[in-house]
């Protein structure tokens, strides 16, 4: 079945790549025309993934026309543009297996990737993909292991057999929100461990601050109905390990850079920073503390200072682990 990737970004640009390594025809849609010319032309995404060449399979159009005969779509959008770009082309994405390829939680919804592709396309089987990836590594053929979430088992079994690779591996699961919990909120823990580098407490502080970050994310996604065998795979866990750990992760350099007090690129996505803020109104629905991300908000927002955010994390009452 034909595969197109929508959304030319560092991981979708891997992901073409990687799936149209051994030949298979793959598309590669870019929101801009000019963009779509300048890495067909090159066959190389310089802006987002440079030094990574393209297969003369992968074909690259920022025309729709390029996805129409792709049974199986790979939405490589970023999150808070996800229902808008869902609401703008249903009609054409009706019908569709449609793979989500974003983390995090819409702000606007409160709702993942699957069920704004459930709202926006009903016909459409949603499913996710999801886990412990830099797109370098995809790109250039390093051995990765991911998630891929359907709740229909069977459609997932399908795309599963479709989208690995001699050197991607997938995972299955039918619980998506589980997958889809793990890979949004490991961010957020993401921008703390970077915070707690960059102000340089330690590696001991870091290991606490990745430790009790689980649990946070655990008590949040067990709420919201996810399993915790879920939260302890490929895209919960294992995620969390890759970029609590790799200065590589743009949420961990972007806590760093508020750790550090550096300079960092606004044009850089950090899908952490909405996440957080959108962790903390379900939580607030359901009743649940997450004090790991409320403090990444108030520093994300400017509304606390380091010092202040490690002081009222330490003062917390003592509890059992």
């Amino acid at each position: 079945m034909r595969i197109a990737v929508l959304g030319a970004g560092a991981f979708g640009t891997a992901l073409a790549i990687a799936l149209a390594a051994e030949g298979a025809p793959v598309g590669l849609w870019c929101r801009s025309p000019e963009a779509a010319r300048a890495i067909a032309a090159g066959r190389e995404n310089r802006a987002r993934l440079p030094g990574a060449i393209l297969p003369e399979s992968v074909s690259v159009s920022a025309e729709d026309d390029l996805f129409a005969e792709a049974g199986i779509l790979l939405l490589a959008v970023p999150m808070q543009q996800l229902a808008g770009f869902l609401e703008t082309r249903s009609g054409a994405l009706g019908r569709r297996k449609l793979v989500a390829c974003a983390k995090g939680i819409d702000l606007a919804t409160g709702q993942g990737p699957t069920s704004l592709i459930a709202a926006a396309c009903p016909d459409a089987t949603a499913a996710v993909l999801t886990g412990p990836s830099f797109a370098q590594d995809i790109a250039t053929g390093l051995p990765t292991a991911l998630t891929l979430a359907c709740r229909d088992d069977g459609e997932g079994a399908r795309l599963q057999a479709a989208l690995a690779t001699a050197v991607l591996r997938l995972y299955r699961t039918d619980d998506v929100t589980g997958a889809e919990l793990g890979g949004a909120l490991k961010n957020v823990i993401a921008i703390a461990a970077g915070v707690v580098t960059g102000a340089r407490l330690g590696d001991s502080a870091r290991a606490a601050l990745m430790t009790r970050g689980f649990a946070e994310m655990n008590r949040i996604a067990l709420a919201l109905g996810a399993r915790a065998e879920t939260l302890a795979g490929l895209s919960g866990l294992g995620d969390l390990v890759l970029t609590c750990t790799s200065p590589k992760s743009r949420n961990f350099a972007f806590g760093h850079a508020l750790g550090s007090g550096t300079a960092f690129d606004p044009e850089i996505t950090v899908e952490g920073v909405a996440t957080a803020r959108a962790a903390i109104a379900l939580a607030r629905h359901h009743g649940l503390d997450l004090p790991v991300a409320t403090m990444v908000a108030a520093l994300a927002e400017r509304r606390i200072a380091v010092e202040e955010a490690m002081t009222t994390l330490l003062s917390r009452p003592l509890k059992k682990e």
